[in-house]
């Protein structure tokens, strides 16, 4: 399947059975209409953001999976084995779709956005898209232009901030210890 077509296209990647098109997010609108109408992907799965504050910038220790799995006991420390490619600006946008045919490959389209930057709505493309564009407003954020009834959806409407953001404060109450009385 050729992509060349795609309104605003800016890269294509594949990668774990799915292609990915990078595209503009200024014609997102328009590029989906042409995946759904030209291309076939009639149905989004789902709308996933991803937050990538600090994406590469220190190194990461943690469990390193074998084939035979990996021990909680043991933590490793050499971090990651190679650095991560930086990524073009904090947010992805992802907008996971499928072809309801048989052996119809997954396509995913994705948009890279800074903090505060909008996203044009796709309800008007597929209407499952509201719920999904509300969730990710509400947990990161991430402003949808044009959405019809952009409020939250999982929070209380009086929560402050978006708890899924790297920067959201964690909170908590404070623990006192007996020794320190």
């Amino acid at each position: 399947m050729t992509f060349g077509g795609v309104p605003g296209l800016v890269e294509v990647r594949e990668a774990h059975g799915e292609t990915t098109l990078v595209v503009d997010p200024a014609r997102l609108v328009e590029a989906s209409l042409h995946v759904r109408d030209e291309l076939g992907f009639a149905m989004l799965v789902d709308i996933a953001a991803a937050d990538y504050l600090g994406w590469g910038q220190g190194g990461v220790a943690g469990h390193i999976g074998t084939p035979a799995g990996r021990s909680i006991n043991h933590p490793g420390s050499q971090g990651l084995q190679v650095l991560p490619s930086p990524k073009p600006k904090r947010f992805a946008m992802n907008y996971h779709l499928l072809a309801l045919r048989p052996g119809a490959p997954r396509l995913r389209l994705q948009v890279w956005l800074d903090d505060g930057e909008a996203v044009p709505s796709v309800t008007g493309v597929w209407a499952t898209a509201d719920w999904h564009e509300r969730e990710a407003w509400d947990m990161m954020g991430i402003p949808v232009e044009g959405h019809p009834n952009l409020q939250r959806l999982l929070m209380d409407e009086d929560w402050e901030g978006h708890p899924l953001r790297k920067d959201y404060p964690l909170g908590g109450e404070p623990v006192r210890f007996s020794s320190a009385e």
